[in-house]
């Protein structure tokens, strides 16, 4: 993948080695000419943590800038976020069906599966920013 996510923000707060960027998130309907006479328009507002080191972090709070990433940093955090929780909650949901023939207990046993899955990604949460990272571009 070689395209690049954008998004237009304002910068909030800055902080040692870390930039505070709010954008407006909207789906394509939001965007649309006559969204306002439609239900299904919708827009967010997310902060989002842009790392950089001290020496290139001179920007100002209020500040328009531009947020981007690229659309494998994008996949990645799918991958990581969602994908693989998912097929390691079916193949725990099936191992334990399978084993015990009992739905409630297989439900469960995949749910509680899940627990140290993001407990890992916590614990590796330092690493992955350095991967899955945004950078500002000004505008």
């Amino acid at each position: 993948m070689s395209t690049k996510i954008s998004h237009s923000g304002v910068i909030e707060r800055i902080s040692t080695g870390q930039v505070q960027v709010r954008i407006v998130q909207t789906s394509a309907c939001a965007a649309c000419k006559v969204a306002s006479y439609c239900n299904a328009a919708e827009s967010k507002e997310k902060l989002i943590d842009v790392f950089c080191d001290t020496s290139s972090c001179n920007y100002q709070v209020g500040q328009q800038v531009t947020v981007m990433t690229s659309g494998a940093v994008a996949a990645k955090a799918l991958l990581w976020g969602f994908g693989l929780p998912f097929v390691f909650l079916v193949s725990v949901l099936v191992v334990v069906l399978l084993l015990t023939s009992s739905e409630g207990l297989a439900a469960l046993c995949a749910l509680a599966a899940l627990i140290p899955y993001y407990f890992v990604l916590w614990l590796l949460r330092d690493r992955m920013r350095d991967e899955l990272s945004f950078q500002i571009v000004t505008s």
